[in-house]
Formats: structure tokens, sequence, C-alpha cells
């Protein structure tokens, strides 16, 4: 089985497109590789399922333990004929950007993957081979087994490749030229998503096609080469004895596929929905998972449907067990801005108004202590979270205290009840089961509940 990690030495190296184009390679020969993120990030994770046609999981060493990330990986693994782990950020950048936990480092040592850097030679040469040293010697086990260079045009490939393998004693095992064709655009939460690229399919075919010429997949395969992974013993399928309704579309589209499997082994099923076209939640669904995603560059669409806004407010209000994140709770909230600055009436369920600020609000990992009691938490109880957003709401709540894993910073956050957690915060259940398992119950407890009235009525 191939297995490796895909890193650089700091963001805006490639890591999405040699990822893209090396998943692409191996799927065209047949190999039926998968995919997996470093980090917390949902976009990278959503151009490998536009390759593969599956899911791709997230890896996080903040918000799960080192040993529940090596069962997810070896679960999520077994089957395949690769697996392909695209790094974050630089390749040591962990907590804080001063610590290596949670980076790709750290992932690459917790699961003994060999490691493969991308290195784009742009206005640089033999300083590279620098950099690569100072990368394989920072840590006594680096894990670097190679080197692809991106965005490098064939005369200087030749150039380059000898030089760097004198220099580091690392192979160099390939390269992309440049490929405007293939390019991926940015924007203020990073890449657009892979729904939001026009002609992407035919974007990621031509990336599959140039890397079987020009990456030496020959040469990964066997530099990569691992025993076949036996997945822990395979957990028996739990009976779903309630149905959470789950936002997914192009306005929620911030969603962990291991979270969704938490839920499911904790006895839920998710139940798919559109905020922006669906008039009504879905039938028989005892709870509501409102993610995040981009609400605020569909302000207008979500409001002027009317009907669904009204139905969610109607929900909360009968005591539908919630729980929003981030875009989910701006959507909860009383109003929200657009990308031109213009308000527009949300579901009125929570007193807060989201607007627009011109800066990060709030970034990256956090630790979340409950001040109380509520469905997902219990008083004094600590669980890892992560923020990223440009927007902020004008009432946060004050159910939890946010504390940065390094530094000082704290501030209080959440809207927690018995039946609701709202709250910017973006939770991993995969590493904290026992909020998917109290989701769960509280739904389960809504569902008697109206069982109990629905015979008192008859």
């Amino acid at each position: 089985m191939i297995e490796c990690l895909i890193t650089a030495p700091q963001s805006g190296g490639g890591k999405t497109v040699m990822t893209c184009a090396l998943l692409a390679a191996l799927q065209q020969q047949g190999v039926a590789p998968c995919a997996f993120k470093c980090g917390p990030d949902y976009i990278d994770p959503m151009f490998h399922r536009a390759v593969l046609g599956i899911e791709s999981h997230n890896l996080d060493l903040f918000l799960a333990s080192e040993t529940d990330v090596r069962q997810l990986f070896a679960r999520y693994a077994a089957g395949h004929g690769a697996a392909v782990c695209e790094g974050v950020m630089g390749f040591y950048d962990g907590i804080g950007g001063t610590t290596t936990r949670a980076s790709a480092w750290h992932l690459a040592d917790t699961l003994d993957l060999p490691v493969l850097l991308v290195l784009r030679p742009k206005g640089a040469s033999l300083t590279l081979a620098a950099t690569v040293r100072g990368l394989r010697d920072f840590r006594t086990n680096s894990h670097l087994a190679g080197i692809l260079l991106n965005d490098c045009k064939p005369m200087l490939y030749q150039s380059l490749a000898p030089m760097l393998e004198q220099e580091t004693g690392l192979p160099v095992l390939g390269y992309l030229p440049p490929m405007a064709e293939a390019k991926f655009q940015s924007r203020h939460l990073g890449l657009y998503t892979a729904g939001e690229i026009a002609d992407l399919n035919k974007r990621i075919d031509a990336l599959g096609k140039q890397a079987q010429k020009t990456l030496d997949l020959p040469g990964i395969r066997k530099l990569c080469s691992r025993p076949v992974l036996v997945s822990e013993k395979e957990k028996q399928p739990v009976s779903s004895r309630v149905r959470i309704a789950v936002a997914q579309d192009e306005a929620f589209c911030f969603c962990y596929e291991e979270t969704l499997d938490a839920l499911r082994q904790s006895g839920a099923e998710p139940v798919f929905f559109s905020p922006l076209r669906d008039a009504a939640l879905p039938r028989n669904c005892s709870g509501l998972y409102l993610p995040g995603g981009y609400p605020e560059l569909y302000a207008q669409e979500l409001s002027r449907n009317e009907k669904m806004r009204i139905a969610v407010k109607q929900a909360l209000q009968q005591g539908l067990p919630a729980v929003a994140e981030c875009g989910g709770f701006l959507y909860l909230g009383q109003t929200l801005e657009d990308v031109q600055g213009v308000s527009w009436p949300m579901a009125g369920a929570l007193p807060g108004k989201g607007i627009r600020t011109e800066h990060l609000v709030r970034f990256g990992y956090a630790e979340l202590k409950a001040q109380q009691d509520s469905m997902l938490f219990r008083a004094g109880e600590t669980v890892p979270i992560h923020a990223f957003h440009y927007w902020d709401s004008t009432y946060n709540g004050d159910a939890c205290t946010a504390s940065k894993p390094v530094g000082k910073r704290s501030w209080k956050c959440g809207i927690a009840t018995d039946r609701l957690f709202a709250s910017f915060a973006h939770l991993y259940m995969a590493g904290t089961p026992q909020l998917a398992q109290r989701f769960a119950a509280a739904a389960e407890q809504y569902e008697r509940e109206q069982s109990l009235c629905q015979n008192r009525k008859n």
C-alpha cells in the first residue's frame, strides 16, 4: 500500500494542487487511493472528494488524541491501495506557530508516514537545497523521503533535480509545470470551494495526466510502499434511533464527515436538507445540525427562503435540540450582512446580528470551557475547538470561555441550554464523542416527548 504525506515549507507552496495531481494519477492507474487532510481545514478535502468521488477525512492532533488519529487513519484507509495525506501550513508549523503540536510533521511522526516535500522554485535555486537540509535536520526523524517540484518549467527541472539530490541526499521524484488551466483561486476563507470552480473535472483530469507524465510514480510507489493496513476491529453498526436534520448546500458546506460518523455511532441518522432551497425541515427529525460555511455569500437567498427561516425558528422555539457552528450560528441570528454590507433577515431564533468585519475576528485552535451544564457540555468540562471567521455577531453569548492554547488570550462565547449549542466554534465530535452521544440523547428525549404529546392528543 502507498502511504505518504504531502508538505511544503510554507502555505501557498502548492500542496493542494500536488495532492490532487497525485490522487488523480493514482486513480487513473486504478490504484483506488483515499485522501486525508492534516488539520481542521474544510475546503481542501472538497478537492480531494472531487478527484476521488469519495469522502476525504481530516486528521487533527489538537482536536483528537494521537490514539484516535491512528484509529481514524486505519479505519478510513482500510481497503484502499493508497493513502495520501495533505499537510497544513509549513511542515513544522503547529499550535501558536511556535510549537510542532498538530503540525504536518506531528502527523507524519504519529502515523510514521514518508513525507514528500513540495518546493516551488520561484526566485531561488541552490537556496532550495539549504531549505531542504534545514527541514530535514530540524528534527531527529524528519520523515522527509523525497522532493517534488511545483510550478517548475522542464528546463529548470533538468538543472535543479540533480543539484537537489546531490546537496540533500533526497530523491527528486518529478515535477508539475506551470498549469494555468489547473489553478485553484482563493478568497477570504481560503480556496474557492470545489463546487464553485468551473470545469473542475477537466482541471483535475489535466492534473492527473500531467502527473503521469512528469511525476516519478514508480519511484513514489517504491519509496512510499507500506504493509497493507489492517483496520481496527470494525465497529458494529449502530441502529439509528433518531434522525437529525443536517444543513448541507453551498451556504453550509463546512462539516466534518468524522463528526457525522460519530453521530451515526451514537444512534443518530443524518438527514440532509438545504436552507437555500427547501421549504421545510425534513420530516420526523428530532434534532438540527447547522454547520459552518459561507452564509454571508448567500444572505439574500437565505433570507428570501422565508418558509425555511420560519420553520427553523419555530422548531427551536418548540424545543428541537440544535447545534449551530459559525455560519449556522449566524443563520440563527436576527440579521446577516452580505459582502456588500446589506443586512438581510435570518431565522431570528437568537438575539445577535451578523456583521461584516475587515479582518479575521478569531482564528485557530482554542479550548472551550463550559460555565454550566447544558445539552452538550458539563460544567467545568473543556473541549478543543477551532474558529476561523471574518464575520462577527453583536451577541456571542457567555456560556463558555474560550482560551488560546498558547498565550493568555481568552473570551466569553457560546449560547448553551439544555436543547441548544450555538457558537462560532467548530466542533470535531470524532475526538469528543461524548458530544455526539449527548446530542443524540437529547434528540431521543425530544422524540419521546413528542410521542407522549401525540398520544395525549389521541
